[in-house]
């Protein structure tokens, strides 16, 4: 069990996010044991006496950012269409739903993918029970119900299927880029929309059979 003081949630909206993103920017680059909290109340503003107010030690803190990274995730999971059988669509609704959650918390991702690799045996055992268990279940869901009989019959759909999150992924760093300096979200994603469906239309050519083109 651990402990958060209510106090935290007692903060406004912005200040929360401040604290909540300053802590995944420093997990995610120093691990847990590595991990700083003088850095983290440097970068939220804040003393260090409030961080230890909110959230009782960093292992606290810690947790606390675990169950808020996999709130995260439900959330993008409740958003996808599941019965979506294109997986162009799919990788480009699930794209989208994570460029908005990345708006509001940029490393969130980057602090899952840190968890995943790390060691530290204060937090281990709770990764491991946590994480584990629903990037499992985000992947089956990810591609449950997709129709690979639009493959051509020459490709490798895992390694098509690789290219196509990698390609997803660094489009997504490039419009998190982009967006950090562009005003109107709405605006935004509809040329976001657009430029993706260029990138898509070329790999299309090459993995799908021409009547599943367009």
């Amino acid at each position: 069990m651990f402990i958060i003081n209510s106090t935290f949630f007692n903060l406004n909206t912005s200040k929360q996010e401040k604290i909540i993103n300053a802590a995944f920017q420093e997990f995610a680059a120093t691990g847990y044991d590595k991990a700083s909290t003088n850095s983290i109340v440097q970068e939220a503003t804040i003393s260090k006496g409030s961080l230890f107010n909110y959230f009782h030690n960093k292992k606290d803190l810690y947790v606390y950012l675990i169950d808020y990274s996999l709130q995260v995730v439900e959330e993008i999971y409740n958003q996808i269409d599941f019965q979506e059988t294109d997986i162009f669509k799919r990788i480009e609704n699930i794209g989208f739903q994570k460029l908005y959650i990345q708006q509001k918390y940029p490393q969130v991702f980057d602090f899952l993918a840190a968890a995943v690799q790390e060691e530290a045996t204060a937090v281990k055992s709770i990764i491991q029970h946590k994480i584990t268990p629903l990037y499992k279940e985000g992947t089956e869901k990810m591609y449950q119900n997709i129709d690979y009989t639009k493959f051509r019959d020459d490709i490798d759909v895992e390694k098509a299927m690789e290219i196509l999150n990698w390609t997803m992924f660094g489009f997504g760093e490039k419009g998190l880029h982009e967006l950090k300096t562009f005003y109107g979200l709405e605006e935004f994603g509809e040329r976001y929309l657009q430029k993706w469906k260029q990138y898509a239309a070329i790999l299309k050519q090459g993995f799908y059979k021409e009547k599943f083109l367009f």
